[in-house]
C-alpha cells in the first residue's frame, strides 16, 4: 500500500478509517506530501481526517492541490466542499473559490453559488467576480449589475435554445 512508503504518517497514528479517506484522495491525484499535510491539519483541528471523497471530487473538478490544502487550512471542506466543486465545475477560478471560502470562514456575508453562477453565465470576467466577492457585494447589488450589463448589451442575454431533429421519412 502506498501509505507504507510515507514514513511521516506513522507517528501521526493514522486510523484505518483515515487511511481509507486518504486512499480516495490519493487515487484522485493527491500527492504524498499533501496527504501528510492533511492529516496534520486534521490533528490541528482536533478531529479525524474524513474529507477524502470531498478532496477527490474537488480534484476531479479541476481544483488544484494547493487550493484543496488551503480549503483544509480554513476548515472549509466538509459540507461546503460540494458547493466548492459545483463552483469549480461552473468555471469559477480557484482564486474565487478561495475568496468565497475565506469570507465564509470569517463569518462574513458572501454571494450564493447561484449568484456566482449567474455572473459567470452573464460573461463577467473572473477578475471582476473575484473583486465582487472580496468587496462583499450583496446579492441585490450583483443582480442590479447583471441587469445593467444586459441593458448595456441591448438586452441580449444568453438564451439556450434546444433544436429539434426532423425525422426523415
Amino acid at each position: 500500500m502506498w501509505l507504507e512508503t510515507v514514513p511521516e504518517l506513522k507517528p501521526l497514528n493514522v486510523s484505518n478509517a483515515e487511511i481509507g479517506e486518504l486512499q480516495k484522495a490519493h487515487e484522485a491525484g493527491l500527492s504524498d506530501p499533501s496527504a501528510v499535510a492533511l492529516i496534520k491539519l486534521a490533528r490541528d483541528h482536533q478531529k479525524p481526517f474524513a474529507d477524502g471523497q470531498s478532496i477527490a471530487d474537488l480534484l476531479a473538478a479541476g481544483a488544484s492541490e494547493p487550493t484543496v490544502l488551503e480549503l483544509a487550512r480554513m476548515n472549509q471542506l466538509g459540507l461546503w466542499a460540494g458547493q466548492a466543486r459545483v463552483l469549480r465545475l461552473a468555471g469559477l477560478s480557484d482564486k474565487t473559490i478561495l475568496a468565497v471560502a475565506q469570507r465564509r470562514s470569517q463569518g462574513l456575508p458572501v454571494l450564493s453559488g447561484e449568484k456566482l453562477g449567474e455572473l459567470k453565465n452573464a460573461g463577467v470576467s473572473d477578475a471582476t467576480i473575484l473583486d465582487m466577492v472580496q468587496k462583499g457585494m450583496s446579492e441585490q447589488d450583483v443582480s442590479a449589475y447583471i441587469a445593467q450589463r444586459e441593458r448595456a448589451s441591448g438586452g441580449h442575454a444568453f438564451i439556450y435554445q434546444k433544436h429539434a431533429h426532423k425525422k426523415q421519412g
